[in-house]
């Protein structure tokens, strides 16, 4: 009994006298501050904890940014048992341990066993395929956190079983907000004494953490904790923190960078880039970088060293001389005076004209690995050997024997004249040699044709197997025409792999499964305008896991505010395809929407214009009704489409304060089978309908007895027809504006 209490007690003091990051690591989901991109209101990710339905995952990212942290929060929520494991101290015996533990867990009490292993990266190929079968038959739910690319560092058959989250570094607002929990926070934190930090002092401090709260944390303890007057009794002054005790605290940024891993490599890549990009301030930002963090200035120079080539080239023939000789200079003066040699050779290339024609080679190399053994042209061959017996180098021509030391003659194998590999840049140098370079090669292909030889010219067609796959096609293309439509609607949005999406018009799902598959941690609300398609769109999302199927919603657009606003739900973009079809307050429907979305968020629809489409009077021919009744039904049809209404859904879209990025009508040909059932709903009489039927509004043109004369000759002449049948779609962009923009 006596050993319970003093374990008891040990471990209250131990928890009491941990380091200040630790006792403030949030333990459940409401505490926890940032990452809202992957764990916000209605992001997948939160709806997996909070319904306990999680799969394998692994979360990467920097030190600092909620990884182990996330896990614990994952612990105090499941109700799965479970483990954790240290990469670092753990090996084959622990796995082994751990599995063993799950395994007769579930068979003893069907209860799901959840590993976490901190630190995945530091197992070796052999430790993490022990975890291979345990994850494959769901005995174990993997958790892995890594600072390294899973890609990279992490088994690929692991990968393949699990779902990356990236982490992204914490903004100052959540540092800001990490720093003022702390202080106010009784139990864990500072709230029980008179601890006052001014703001220039909480702003160093969130700025040099660099986004990372175990930083930050770190320097409120040292800092608070080191203060004069530290836990004052009654009467005394409070602890105050100010700028100068924060920069004791904290002094130099911490910089996110590794020399093997992931900061390594795209800094480099920044680097590159901003060269290639001729941008000499970014150059020289990625470069400090790189040399504040200790990157090594001869790697530095390697890279430089092969951009003068690949990227500069002979837009610049000084580049690579002058790289080498700042390289050759770094080495002999050495750090720190070598930084003006890195500096130099960074601004040059910035600032050069750019080439990339020396991929030219590559091309060449491709046509070596494809092609069979060229014949060396006779004339190119050596002769210093067999010139006698075979003729080898006979009538070669000495180029320095003639004009400009140049003279048209074959070099390349028979089958190959004409090919071109080498493109001539038109910047710096190089485009001074472009025009040569071309006539020269005119004259070489006339030289060739001079003589009596014969060669293949290179000309040809790839095979287009798309175009085959088109003639295997039926006559209809609803399919594409469909997907082209889908494409044109989603792409405006931009959508990442976090956003949550709301889908107007449900329909089918033709745009709330692709919407699903571009935000995998995110999610996708859709609205079905009936019972029938929300029930249909149910069935088919019960293939996936709960938390990743789409919600769906059943109602009029005009209700949907209503719907979620329980919820607290705002939504990146909202996209739908005839959702205002049958609408009579556009702008009001655009409110709704809008409404919806969070400042910045997107709308992108397509909306039918029955107007520019196909007219009845088109697809059949009417001379056999009397004259003056087939010119009164043409004017009706005029009265009735004469006003494109695509205007109107602008003007709409404006009236609702939203901004218009970008708006196009195009058209489009579909095959179209004429139903016995289409004839009926377009001279229906009822007039319940949500929108008056073709024949309602030719009746308020003409008498009912003209209409049945044509509802009379389309159900003889086109019903069980396939036509040509036109559409014209009108593609609408807008954006919700920030407040005072």
């Amino acid at each position: 009994m006596s050993k319970d209490l003093f374990e008891g007690g040990s471990e209250a003091r131990m928890e009491k006298e941990q380091p200040l990051a630790a006792r403030m690591r949030p333990r459940t989901l409401a505490e926890f501050v940032g990452q809202d991109r992957i764990l916000g209101p209605g992001r997948l990710l939160r709806r997996a904890i909070q319904a306990d339905q999680l799969s394998s995952l692994l979360f990467y990212g920097p030190p600092g940014t909620g990884k182990t942290t996330l896990a614990r929060v994952i612990a105090n929520t499941t109700r799965s048992h479970f483990i954790t494991i240290n990469a670092v101290l753990a090996g084959v015996k622990e796995i082994r341990q751990a599995t063993g533990e799950a395994s007769e867990r579930y068979k003893l009490y069907g209860q799901r066993t959840i590993l976490f292993v901190d630190e995945v990266h530091r197992w070796n190929k052999a430790q993490q395929d022990g975890l291979l079968p345990w994850v494959e038959n769901g005995t174990i739910i993997l958790i892995g956190a890594t600072t390294e690319n899973p890609y990279f560092e992490v088994n690929r058959a692991l990968v393949s079983r699990s779902r990356i989250f990236q982490l992204t570094p914490l903004t100052l607002d959540d540092l800001h907000t990490i720093a003022r929990r702390t202080l106010a926070d009784e139990e864990r934190g500072y709230g029980r004494f008179d601890v006052r930090i001014d703001e220039d002092a909480l702003a160093h401090l969130a700025d040099v953490s660099n986004g990372d709260a175990r930083t930050l944390l770190n320097a409120l303890e040292l800092a608070v904790e080191t203060t004069p007057a530290h836990f004052p009794p009654a009467g005394h002054e409070p602890i105050h923190i100010t700028l100068e005790i924060a920069e004791e605290s904290i002094q130099q940024r911490v910089v996110l960078y590794d020399k093997e891993g992931d900061y390594h490599f795209d800094t480099i890549s920044a680097f590159i880039k901003s060269l290639r990009g001729s941008d000499p301030d970014a150059a020289l930002y990625w470069l400090a970088k790189m040399v504040y963090a200790g990157e090594n200035p001869r790697f530095i120079f390697r890279r430089m060293l092969i951009f003068a080539s690949e990227d500069v080239g002979l837009a610049d023939p000084h580049a690579l001389p002058v790289v080498e000789a700042a390289a050759s200079a770094f080495d002999r003066v050495g750090l720190p005076e070598g930084r003006f040699h890195l500096a130099q050779a960074v601004l040059y290339l910035a600032t050069a004209p750019k080439s990339n024609s020396s991929f030219a080679f590559f091309d060449a190399l491709n046509v070596v690995e494809k092609e069979q053994d060229g014949e060396v042209p006779v004339h190119l061959k050596d002769g210093g050997r067999d010139r006698e017996g075979f003729g080898h180098g006979e009538g070669y021509l000495y180029p320095h024997s003639y004009r400009e030391h140049w003279v048209a003659q074959q070099y390349l194998p028979d089958r190959l004249q004409g090919k071109v590999f080498y493109q001539p840049g038109n910047q710096g140098y190089e485009a001074s040699i472009g025009e040569q370079v071309k006539r020269r090669r005119e004259a070489q292909l006339e030289a060739m044709l001079e003589t009596e030889k014969t060669f293949e010219v290179l000309s040809f067609t790839r095979a287009n197997r798309a175009r085959d796959l088109w003639l295997e096609r039926t006559v209809s293309r609803t399919g594409e025409h469909l997907a082209e439509i889908r494409e044109l609607i989603i792409k405006p949005l931009k959508l990442e792999r976090h956003h949550l999406v709301m889908d107007i018009n449900a329909g089918g799902g033709l745009l709330c499964w692709e919407a699903l598959r571009q935000v995998p941690e995110g999610g996708v609300w859709t609205l079905a305008g009936s019972r029938q398609e929300a029930e249909s769109l149910r069935r088919q999302a019960e293939e996936l896991p709960e938390p990743e199927r789409p919600t769906v919603l059943e109602g009029r657009l005009e209700d949907l505010s209503a719907s979620i606003a329980d919820s607290g739900l705002v939504f990146d973009a909202a996209l739908g395809r005839n959702g205002l079809l049958k609408k009579e307050d556009r702008a009001g429907c655009f409110a709704v929407i809008k409404e919806l979305l969070k400042p910045g968020g997107k709308i992108s629809l397509a909306e039918i214009i029955p107007a520019l489409g196909t007219r009845l009077t088109e697809l059949v021919n009417i001379d056999s009704i009397e004259a003056g009744v087939v010119k009164r039904i043409k004017e009706a049809e005029n009265r009735i489409y004469g006003n494109p209404d695509d205007e109107d859904i602008l003007k709409a879209c404006r009236a609702a304060g939203l901004k218009v990025i970008s708006s196009q009508v195009r058209k489009y040909a579909v095959k179209r089978l004429i139903r016995p059932e289409d004839i009926e709903r377009w001279f229906s009489r009822e007039k319940k309908r949500e929108r008056p039927s073709y024949a309602l509004l030719l009746a308020g043109r003409l008498g009912w007895d003209e209409v049945s004369q044509l509802e009379r000759l389309c159900a003889d002449r086109l019903a069980g027809r396939e036509v040509t049948w036109s559409q014209a779609h009108l593609f609408l962009a807008a954006e919700k504006g920030f407040p005072f923009s």
